[in-house]
């Protein structure tokens, strides 16, 4: 990653501050974004310190149209950014049917709609480079959706679909494209009583997390699940998945229904 820029959303803690200060100890050069700038500001001085990396600053809601629009440009039109860490996000979810849908919105807004556009913004550069990097974050959720609240994991389910679906298209063309999935991560997401009640064997340091994800990036995995201790249940649950393809778009429904038309 030596002299390269990534921006980073989500930067000023947790998970995206981390990814900060370790791709700044690779040696390159940084662009933070969050909408706490005084936060930014204290992480900008602080790794540019310890790393010497230039380290710029971009306060923004990336819920909010204009903000988006102004960081959308940043990446469609400086070409010295060859990364992009999609880490902003937000859950707080309480069951569907008690939850405020202007709060919903916001999450669809973050967790969907602005990495679409943030992607969108910088693939057509990396693409015609031939190089660089795109990594989203997004959640051991979007596998098992049943487990926890209605949109976020649909979120987060949307960001590794969109993710793969990225790969496929950008990867033969040298674009370096990561889904990273953790699982309950000690971040500010979370709060020490939430975090209580599940087993101390179940949740991760945010540190680590970061290290195994970007341990799994130099791997060169499309998917990285920081958790998982044996890659071969993922190898054939995706495995699993593609086997269905040849049977999923037929002409006729499946004889079980007993509605298949008759052959004229």
């Amino acid at each position: 990653m030596a002299q390269e820029t990534f921006l980073i959303t989500g930067a000023s803690d947790g998970i995206g501050a981390i990814y900060a200060d370790r791709i700044a100890r690779r040696g390159a050069n940084l662009i933070l974004v969050a909408r706490r700038v005084d936060k930014l500001a204290d992480l900008a001085n602080q790794l540019h310190a310890q790393t010497g990396v230039h380290v710029e600053v971009l306060a923004a809601d990336l819920a909010d149209p204009e903000d988006l629009a102004r960081i959308e440009a940043r990446l469609r039109d400086d070409d010295s950014i060859t990364g992009l860490v999609n880490n902003a996000g937000i859950a707080g979810e309480s069951g569907f049917v008690d939850t405020d849908p202007a709060h919903l919105t916001g999450m669809i807004d973050l967790n969907v709609l602005a990495v679409t556009r943030l992607s969108s913004a910088i693939a057509p550069r990396l693409a015609k480079k031939g190089a660089g990097a795109i990594i989203n974050i997004t959640s051991v959720t979007a596998l098992m959706p049943e487990s926890f609240s209605a949109v976020y994991p649909a979120t987060k389910a949307f960001v590794l679909a969109f993710t793969e679906a990225l790969q496929a298209q950008l990867g033969s063309k040298g674009v370096r494209v990561q889904a990273v999935l953790p699982g309950i991560t000690r971040t500010a997401i979370w709060s020490d009583e939430q975090l209580a009640n599940f087993p101390p064997s179940m949740v991760m340091e945010a540190g680590e997390m970061v290290d195994a994800a970007l341990a799994g990036f130099d791997m060169g995995e499309p998917i990285t699940i920081p958790a998982l201790p044996d890659n071969a249940q993922l190898d054939a649950y995706l495995a699993a998945r593609a086997a269905l393809r040849p049977n999923l778009s037929l002409a006729h429904a499946a004889p079980r229904y007993g509605v298949m038309q008759a052959v004229e």
